[in-house]
């Protein structure tokens, strides 16, 4: 799944970060407020972590701008103030949740785990055959037990092939999907986990279809 994550702080933004991309999600973090509106229309994110004081636009500007513009992507807002005020500020303007600096990394999760939940048609089971995927809660089963040894990418790319399956996905789209935005990559990257995934779950199960891409078999 596709976080935006927006804040200013260096050293908090890398926190987060990749505490996130090691729990399994693809993060694009933006320093500035300016900036998030047109990732936003650019990119399908699953979820927006809003910090409330930004250079260039704020959190709340962001957001009202997103539901002005009828974007329905889930929001949880970061604040430094506990101020009973800004809490309802940012719950009137359209966020799903907030969380008070400082936090605990534990809550964030819970919290993001909860939106992504929230969202029914957002993340639903996905399953072909004995492989079943619950996206919001990152759990695979597969003949009945559960799968621990995924990667984060080999979760990703597991996720857009099941949500496609029947259909070829694109290297391409398998790459954007499964990286954040200045990550560095190998040029066999895809080949890479789409060998570790057949491994896992079985050789036939993955077809490849030279110049187009991959699917899983229905």
């Amino acid at each position: 799944m596709r976080i935006l994550f927006v804040e200013d702080d260096h050293l908090l933004g890398d926190t987060v970060k990749g505490a996130l991309e090691i729990d399994g999600y693809a993060v694009d973090w933006l320093r500035e407020g300016n900036l998030a509106v047109p990732a936003l229309k650019a990119e399908a994110y699953d979820l927006a972590v809003l910090d409330l004081r930004l250079p260039g636009q704020s959190g709340i500007d962001i957001l009202r701008t997103m539901r002005s513009l009828n974007m329905e992507t889930p929001v949880l807002m970061l604040t430094a103030c506990d101020d009973l005020r800004d809490k309802v500020e940012v719950l009137d303007a359209g966020a799903d949740d907030y969380l008070t600096k400082p936090f605990e990394m534990d809550e964030l999760f819970a919290r993001v785990r909860s939106l992504l939940r929230r969202v029914g048609t957002r993340a639903p089971t996905l399953q072909c055959g004995d492989l079943e995927m619950d996206p919001a809660a990152h759990r695979v089963t597969f003949q009945g037990a559960v799968v621990e040894d995924l990667t984060a990418k080999d979760f990703a790319i597991l996720e857009m092939l099941l949500r496609n399956k029947g259909r070829f996905v694109t290297k391409q789209r398998l790459l954007e999907g499964s990286t954040s935005w200045g990550e560095e990559v190998e040029s066999n990257t895809v080949e890479v986990y789409i060998s570790r995934l057949r491994k896992r779950f079985g050789h036939d199960r993955i077809e490849t279809l030279r110049g187009v891409g991959y699917r899983f078999k229905l």
